[in-house]
């Protein structure tokens, strides 16, 4: 008997092939002064590079069941049956957002002769499974060969023009697991990103590495997915006129064994210190707002526990003026965006936590006016506290920032793919992740023009 999953790839497919079908009947005029420049050509790739990965979606090894999270083209589920905009969003569903995304681009070409950048819509993250807990871990090596191959040999003047340079794909994961080392014995991860087949092609990852040209970091998606732009300036606004009553909170799991580490010392301070709306707390006398009912706030993420209920998180991000993003497996975090969101401002303890990461969504020259950065050393190793830091920044500077972040908001989102009332005036993180991969492009072909 067929699965769950098996009926609802059926679903999407029969959906993607409509909206393929509608786009190429639309396509927009090639002389069009509007897209010069812009032209995108979705690569036509066979379904087993993308749809039919799906197929399986309750059977992958050692990992959750993740049929649920293929809802509404990869949003996953309404949090609540009346909600226009919230879903209970998986971040690893980006391959299959940006794909339902792209295929409203205004400025798609039939033509790829035309294209200033070629989309491969690959689910390189999902057909990683196997090789990360599967039976294929040994063969690491081989993960993306089987896609070089097709577009080397079907249509290979595509390929060829500019010899990868104007191709892009989306990874819905931190490049570290693509980077396996060709030579050795896999500990974790595919070899993916270290093939020399695939050196030229943009890849648009959840975290990227600091020297590889070719990589990018893109927003984790978050749970907020708004069909119009009203929708939108209606939880900024929700989000400006919150009254927070919480200093600082700390979103997520670890930090419980004894071994130093920031998250240890975080929720290490965070027990130490009492409730109050000035004097001392911990020995230590500043004085806090008067609108403070609370220093620190934990929600307990360990295991997973927040990955899809955004409301368990947003709720207290919304009453806090700083929210806590230290690094935990890798340097970023999903929760940099979520706080983001709710008008938290972002406490870093690492630069390559989003300071060199996010470089396109978040402006780099002006981390410091919408974030605080700690050397984590100072916390963990010389007894800094983040309480001091924090109450010493001014409340004018305060509000100054937390208006920053707010400006933020619709460029760290990605809204709903469909209605797109009034989003031809506004850029959401896929608009900007487009532009910056046809920006990148270009001057890779500029520069292998000019040697």
């Amino acid at each position: 008997m067929a699965s769950s999953g098996y009926y609802l790839v059926v679903l999407l497919f029969g959906l993607f092939m409509l909206m393929i079908s509608f786009v190429e009947s639309q396509t927009t005029d090639p002389n069009s002064e509007e897209c010069k420049g812009k032209w995108v050509y979705v690569r036509k790739l066979p379904s087993s590079f993308n749809l039919d990965l799906l197929v399986n979606c309750s059977n992958y090894p050692l990992y959750d069941d993740f049929c649920p999270h293929l809802a509404n083209h990869g949003l996953g589920h309404k949090t609540h049956n009346r909600s226009h905009s919230w879903f209970r969003t998986d971040p690893y569903m980006l391959e299959l957002i940006f794909h339902r995304r792209i295929l409203e681009y205004p400025c798609l070409t039939t033509n790829p002769v035309q294209a200033d950048a070629i989309y491969l819509p690959y689910y390189s993250g999902i057909d990683a499974i196997s090789y990360l807990y599967g039976s294929d871990v040994n063969s690491s090596a081989h993960h993306g060969l089987g896609l070089f191959d097709f577009l080397s040999n079907d249509s290979p003047e595509i390929w060829n023009r500019n010899h990868g340079f104007d191709h892009f794909l989306v990874m819905a994961r931190p490049a570290w697991d693509f980077s396996q080392p060709l030579r050795n014995d896999p500990v974790w991860g595919t070899s993916f990103l270290e093939l020399p087949e695939f050196f030229n092609v943009t890849a648009l990852t959840l975290e990227s590495r600091f020297w590889p040209w070719q990589e990018q970091a893109i927003p984790y998606p978050t749970s907020f997915h708004p069909p119009s732009v009203l929708l939108m300036e209606s939880w900024i606004e929700r989000v400006r006129r919150t009254h927070r009553t919480t200093l600082m909170l700390f979103a997520g799991g670890g930090g419980v064994s004894a071994s130093p580490n920031i998250r240890h010392s975080i929720r290490v301070e965070c027990e130490n210190t009492t409730s109050g709306g000035g004097g001392g707390v911990g020995g230590n006398n500043f004085t806090i707002s008067g609108s403070i009912s609370k220093i620190c706030e934990i929600v307990d993420c360990s295991n997973g526990g927040c990955d899809h209920d955004p409301i368990k998180y947003m709720r207290p991000m919304l009453q806090s003026s700083f929210c806590l993003q230290p690094p935990g497996d890798t340097p970023t975090r999903r929760s940099t965006f979520d706080g983001i969101l709710a008008g938290c401002i972002p406490v870093f303890f690492e630069d390559s936590s989003a300071k060199t990461q996010y470089g396109w969504h978040l402006p780099e020259k002006q981390f410091d006016e919408f974030s605080v950065f700690i050397p984590k050393e100072e916390v963990v190793s010389r007894g800094l506290r983040i309480v001091d830091v924090l109450t010493s920044i001014p409340k004018s500077e305060v509000r100054r920032m937390r208006e920053k972040v707010i400006e933020l908001i619709p460029r760290i989102i990605y809204r709903r793919h469909g209605d797109s009332m009034g989003w031809r005036t506004k850029k959401d993180a896929f608009d900007i992740a487009i532009e910056g991969a046809i920006r990148r492009i270009k001057s890779r072909i500029s520069v292998t023009s000019d040697s």
